[in-house]
């Protein structure tokens, strides 16, 4: 692997590196954040999937979790959203291709041979993270937007793996909204019932959720509120089979970075305490 960039960060050290990675059949960009408490001891991690257009850097340099992270004594694991490079394939537009890379395994070519991010964030990174840093199996996952869908599809589909999950923004009923239904359609195929496997709301009712409450943050001044989030059908979802789920709508918040630096502090400490031995 290769280090490329590493900064002093409150009292830790904020890094970027990469991979070859199997899963994706290139190379892997993957920030990770080491607080101080890591020279001491194995720690818990929490990974994080960015949204629609990021890389490893909007979550690292936006959201100053590092502070949080640091005072509660986490490693913070913030991938790129998608396979890149020349050999990847990709499409001229924001929400498809290169950056758009959805969390799933795409089972339609071109795509297939790359976008693999499912495999990726749920078997070969935390491999990769446990091997190479003081971090331990102890696991949770959040992200924003198409990482919060992410992050939602991943904890419910391998409870045993994640002890936490939360959100901010998430699209939580992606077969029923534009950018899923795009998605999906291109990566997987016209079958729909393919789809319900990387449906938050779908796999909540089908599964259930064994752990603590489901934190979700939702700016009520968000522009895609209406057409592609919809948290009401989680919302609606978890009531019917008695999840616990705690969506907070935040008044006067929108879809940036600005919302998830507001709040982040408050997503870490309820991993934490979930993290805890």
């Amino acid at each position: 692997m290769e280090r490329v960039s590493r900064q002093a960060c409150f009292g830790g050290w904020q890094d970027v590196y990469r991979f070859d990675s199997k899963s994706l059949a290139g190379s892997a960009t993957v920030g990770v954040y080491l607080p101080p408490q890591a020279e001491q001891r194995k720690l818990p991690v929490l990974y994080w999937l960015s949204g629609l257009t990021c890389t490893e850097q909007n979550f690292i340099s936006k959201a100053g979790a590092q502070r949080y992270a640091a005072e509660h004594g986490v490693i913070l694991v913030a991938p790129d959203t998608s396979p890149r490079g020349d050999q990847v394939a990709d499409a001229d537009r924001y929400d498809l291709g290169q950056g758009a890379g959805f969390y799933l395994n795409a089972t339609r070519q071109p795509w297939a041979a790359h976008y693999r991010m499912y495999d990726f964030v749920v078997e070969e990174l935390p491999g990769w993270i446990e091997s190479h840093f003081p971090a331990s199996d102890r696991r949770a996952i959040s992200g924003h937007s198409m990482g919060g869908h992410g992050a939602l599809v991943i904890a419910l589909r391998n409870q045993s793996r994640y002890r936490s999950v939360s959100a901010f923004a998430p699209i939580v009923a992606p077969t029923q909204v534009p950018w899923g239904e795009l998605a999906f359609s291109t990566y997987l195929g016209e079958d729909r019932l393919s789809w319900q496997d990387y449906d938050a709301t779908a796999l909540l009712t089908r599964l259930g959720w064994r752990h603590g409450s489901i934190l979700i943050d939702q700016g009520e001044a968000d522009d895609f509120l209406d057409s592609q989030l919809q948290p009401q059908r989680l919302r609606e979802a978890a009531a019917a089979v008695n999840a616990p789920l705690h969506l907070r709508l935040q008044p006067g918040y929108d879809h940036s970075y600005y919302f998830i630096a507001s709040f982040v502090g408050e997503h870490i400490a309820h991993h934490a305490a979930a993290l805890q031995d």
